[in-house]
């Protein structure tokens, strides 16, 4: 038997990482899918503690969100003037720490006409002849209407929307009713939902895209795509059939059994580079640092794609090695912001950089351990 090698530094003696205090505010849904044990475990072998935060609702009865503090950065998903006032109160007492993500950058997701602005930004940028991708990325033609337009209206609000078209509510904040969507086939049966609402509904022209929606998840600069079911392609024929008709769909694209319907569906992912393209656009667009945007791909033309919904802080846990991406972008972050908070972090790099070296050289030396016992035997 070969003598044993020992790992030049053992996991005892590695040097010390520093602590980093994560203040996370979720409501209590999100926390149980999101703040999984694996999470923690990951994240604290790398010097970072994730710490809840209690929402007080008065002063009388809990802590304030300062006194809770401080924090070298805080992720939320929380909404709304009464969380907004704590954060900003937080921040003046502590402008070191990082907030993630800003709230004037969230709310411009909560509207669907504005949400998609950025992509109309960026889209519009002329493509070279050396432009490593040729695909166009666009968003289908959509309309904001909060009655039904007559005659002149009609024609110049209309122009160029062919029916079927999606209708969905003006406002994305996470509720059932902002997932209260229809498709419509015709004027009439347009004219009979806005007749049963007073709110602003977005018109948006559906696309024939194959019945699947990829989805891009981004945390910083790590980005993940992921194919998923979506509605399906409609004929000139079922456009007839059903005129007038209001078909009402929520979410279906979240089937829990997408992964394995899809398994063997011939639909191609967009290249990767391709969507880490778009993630950027909409990244430094928005400022946001945790989304996923909703990407469908012409079935008339492979080369042109749609961007057509865009969330703040997805159901990241879905994702194999979630907790590797978050923990990475969290330390490089700390480790590149400018606050005073990161005066160490060069040397906190260099503790964790040891650390991850001395974990390789001790999985290879097991794995050679193995190897040498099967030969023996």
């Amino acid at each position: 038997m070969a003598p044993r090698t020992n790992s030049p530094v053992s996991q005892s003696e590695a040097a010390p990482v520093r602590r980093y205090r994560i203040g996370y505010a979720f409501a209590p849904k999100k926390e149980q899918t999101f703040i999984q044990p694996s999470l923690l475990h990951h994240a604290s072998r790398y010097g970072i503690d994730f710490v809840p935060i209690s929402i007080p609702v008065s002063t009388a009865t809990a802590k304030t969100l300062i006194e809770q503090g401080p924090f070298h950065c805080i992720i939320h998903k929380l909404y709304g003037p009464h969380w907004n006032q704590h954060l900003k109160e937080y921040s003046s007492k502590y402008p070191q720490t990082l907030i993630l993500d800003p709230p004037e950058s969230i709310e411009r997701l909560h509207n669907r006409v504005s949400m998609l602005d950025v992509v109309t930004a960026f889209e519009s940028k002329p493509r070279q002849s050396g432009d490593r991708f040729q695909s166009k990325i666009s968003v289908p033609k959509q309309v904001l209407v909060d009655h039904y337009p007559e005659g002149e209206e009609a024609t110049n609000l209309l122009a160029g929307l062919e029916f079927p078209v999606i209708a969905k509510p003006l406002l994305a904040n996470g509720s059932a009713k902002s997932h209260e969507m229809c498709l419509i086939f015709s004027p009439k049966g347009l004219r009979s939902l806005l007749a049963d609402t007073d709110s602003p509904i977005l018109l948006q022209q559906f696309v024939n895209h194959g019945g699947v929606v990829f989805k891009g998840y981004a945390i910083g600069e790590h980005v993940q795509c992921v194919k998923r079911r979506s509605l399906p392609d409609i004929s000139e024929e079922q456009v007839t059939a059903l005129e007038g008709a209001m078909l009402p769909f929520s979410q279906i694209s979240n089937s829990a059994n997408d992964e394995h319907n899809l398994a063997h569906d011939p639909h191609e992912m967009p290249p990767l580079e391709f969507v880490e393209e778009v993630a950027k656009g909409i990244r430094v667009g928005l400022k946001l640092n945790f989304f996923n945007f909703d990407v469908i791909r012409d079935s008339k033309d492979p080369s042109s794609y749609f961007v057509i919904d865009i969330n703040y802080f997805p159901g990241y846990a879905k994702l194999p090695n979630y907790e590797h991406a978050l923990t990475d972008f969290l330390l490089n972050l700390l480790a590149t912001s400018s606050h005073p908070q990161s005066q160490n972090q060069n040397q906190n790099q260099k503790e964790l950089l040891q650390l991850k070296e001395e974990e390789a050289a001790t999985s290879l030396e097991s794995d050679v351990k193995q190897h040498r016992s099967h030969k023996e035997e």
